[in-house]
């Protein structure tokens, strides 16, 4: 039971970023002009979906605080280098991001030394 604190925080993590992207991707790029930029954060900050992404970073914040009273930070940590691998997967197949072998071989590296670091 323990754990699903930490994967708790993976996933609200992972959703919060993903969100913010996928929404920020549909809204457009930051304007050049000063008042540009300041509308286009205004009504940005004001999006629904935004607003669920920085909501998902607190619960997210919230499950880590429970996580860490249960676990070493030294084994709770090394499980949150997992959120790059979903991060691409995600990116990848709903957002279209590049794949490319090299991102993948890095992040397999990734999940190994998770593994070795929190078994060994």
């Amino acid at each position: 039971m323990n754990y699903l604190y930490i994967f708790a925080t993976i996933l609200f993590t992972i959703y919060g970023q993903i969100i913010l992207k996928w929404r920020l991707n549909q809204l457009g790029s930051l304007p050049e002009t000063l008042m540009g930029k300041i509308s286009f954060l205004g009504s940005a900050l004001l999006d629904i979906y935004i607003i669920s992404g920085f909501a998902s970073a607190f619960v997210a914040s919230v499950f880590w605080m429970a996580a860490m009273t249960k676990f070493e930070i030294t084994v709770a940590y090394p499980f949150m280098s997992l959120s790059p691998a979903l991060v691409f997967l995600i990116g990848v197949f709903f957002l279209g991001e590049t794949f490319t072998w090299g991102k993948v071989v890095g992040l397999m590296l990734i999940v190994i030394g998770t593994v070795v670091t929190v078994k060994f």
